[in-house]
């Protein structure tokens, strides 16, 4: 499958046990908007808010709008009951009506948010996005206006192009599918807590008690790709919220476990079409 630059890790809404610890909140900020516009089926057609200069923790929610929310500085992190999705600057999540998701920021976010009541030519599944300049400009514009509840009709023709915008960004796709099986569970959610474990494969199933021609058939059979292949995506995975966190180059390949900044740096470049600078650089 051919890669994005969004991370999107698709398992079984019974097997997040890694998420109690990755989205434990110690401090509950304040929402992005009130509940009560977030679950407001009438109203504006879109409640646009800019969120900036902070870390943010939000415990397992949905509402009845649907949401789109892009980074455009940081990364953001957002679980559902059956995704775990990595979002870097320039590009954005979009969430569908009632979808509950859990959402953390790798140190300090910059970004926006816009909450859509009609969703009807809108995807019915969580997607990532690539944010176009319009797009963006539009959430913006919408986010200024003092009184979004008495809009004039060139307001009312922005909110529609915030829409129309959302339904025709490209998606972007950088997979990662959870094993149903709980040992190979348990090995994927060990190299997502630690992908820079340079364990050998029959390593990783001697300590998961499972044979290695298994754990070969199985993983392949239950997430879409080899283990080695998914073992390199759990780590350009991390990468970007190591990036994300200034930490440089060189350590980050250090971390992750490659054998020289140089592997790290052409890995990298295959999978975002930049080096890990340049791409750091975007914010």
């Amino acid at each position: 499958m051919r890669c994005g630059s969004c991370i999107l890790i698709l398992m079984h809404k019974k097997r997040l046990r890694y998420n109690a610890s990755m989205y434990r909140i110690e401090a509950k900020p304040l929402p992005l908007i009130s509940p009560a516009r977030a679950n407001e089926s009438n109203g504006a057609l879109v409640y646009a808010v800019i969120a900036s200069g902070e870390v943010r923790q939000t415990p397992e929610h949905s509402h009845e709008r649907g949401q789109i929310v892009a980074a455009t500085s940081g990364v953001l992190v957002i679980a559902t009951g059956h995704q775990h999705l990595i979002v870097p600057a320039g590009y954005a999540i979009w969430l569908p009506p009632h979808h509950v998701h859990a959402m953390r920021s790798s140190h300090v976010f910059t970004g926006w948010s816009a909450y859509v009541a009609s969703c009807d030519d809108l995807p019915v599944q969580a997607q990532i996005l690539q944010v176009s300049g319009l797009l963006r400009e539009a959430v913006l514009r919408a986010a200024s206006w003092p009184e979004p509840d008495h809009l004039h009709p060139a307001q009312e023709r922005v909110l529609a192009v915030i829409v129309d915008e959302i339904a025709g960004l490209p998606r972007q796709e950088f997979i990662l599918s959870m094993p149903a099986d709980r040992r190979l569970l348990k090995i994927a959610t060990a190299l997502l807590e630690t992908p820079g474990d340079t364990r050998s494969m029959q390593d990783w199933a001697s300590w998961a008690g499972i044979a290695p021609r298994t754990l070969t058939r199985h993983f392949a059979q239950e997430t879409g790709m080899n283990f080695s292949d998914w073992r390199q995506r759990a780590r350009l995975m991390h990468a970007l919220e190591l990036l994300a966190g200034g930490t440089p180059v060189t350590n980050i390949a250090l971390e992750l476990g490659y054998d020289s900044l140089s592997a790290f740096i052409a890995m990298f470049k295959r999978h975002f079409g930049m080096p890990p600078s340049q791409f750091a650089g975007r914010d």
